[in-house]
């Protein structure tokens, strides 16, 4: 049955939805097939990763002298590699994004943070994955225990900021999440935006 959405308060575009078409369901998304007539008027199929979101969180201590950057190392099957990345998960159905943040940055890490702050809200991959991801500022960071998941198999270490400045623009660091964050923060801290810390 087609239906249409309609503009919401922010004046979304206009897209009319021919069929819509459950193709994979497993534990973390969702796969459908859509066929659609675009804003532009174009009649188009759409194979869409679906995905409750996640969460992204930049660990920062910056007490004293140049701030330090929390990274994990952990192997990515997908890409074949390990990656240095922000510590990062899904938000689970039902679950807030700061509840989110606070509950990965304590399972992969240990650490909990005094005081958080959202920075940006983006897509990593918007042409074929609807998967909002949130980055949170953390800071005033406390140690504790780390809690991974089963399959879970991270390194954490501390980078200065000019050096993971520098592994993000020499491609040390591959993960575009983890670029966006410690570009931001980079940029936020040079310009004095950050306020205390």
């Amino acid at each position: 049955m087609a239906k249409r959405s309609g503009s919401s308060s922010r004046g979304k575009p206009r897209v009319r939805v021919l069929s819509f078409r459950v193709v994979y369901r497993g534990p973390l998304f969702r796969v459908t097939r859509d066929a659609v007539i675009e804003p532009s008027g174009i009649r188009v199929h759409r194979d869409i990763v679906r995905h409750t979101g996640s969460v992204v969180i930049l660990a920062v201590d910056d007490r004293r002298g140049e701030p330090r950057i929390l990274l994990e190392r952990q192997y990515r099957y997908a890409v074949q590699d390990y990656l240095w990345e922000l510590p990062a998960g899904r938000i689970d159905l039902g679950e807030k994004e700061l509840a989110a943040a606070k509950r990965e940055l304590l399972e992969e890490t240990g650490y909990s943070a005094m005081r958080w702050k959202q920075i940006l809200k983006y897509y990593a991959s918007p042409g074929f994955v609807a998967e909002p991801m949130v980055l949170f500022l953390a800071r005033g960071l406390r140690a504790g225990v780390a809690q991974p998941e089963a399959d879970e198999v991270i390194l954490r270490r501390w980078f200065s900021l000019s050096r993971t400045v520098r592994m993000a623009t020499t491609g040390t660091i591959r993960d575009s999440k983890t670029i966006s964050g410690v570009l931001w923060f980079d940029h936020a801290w040079r310009t004095g935006k950050l306020g205390k810390p």
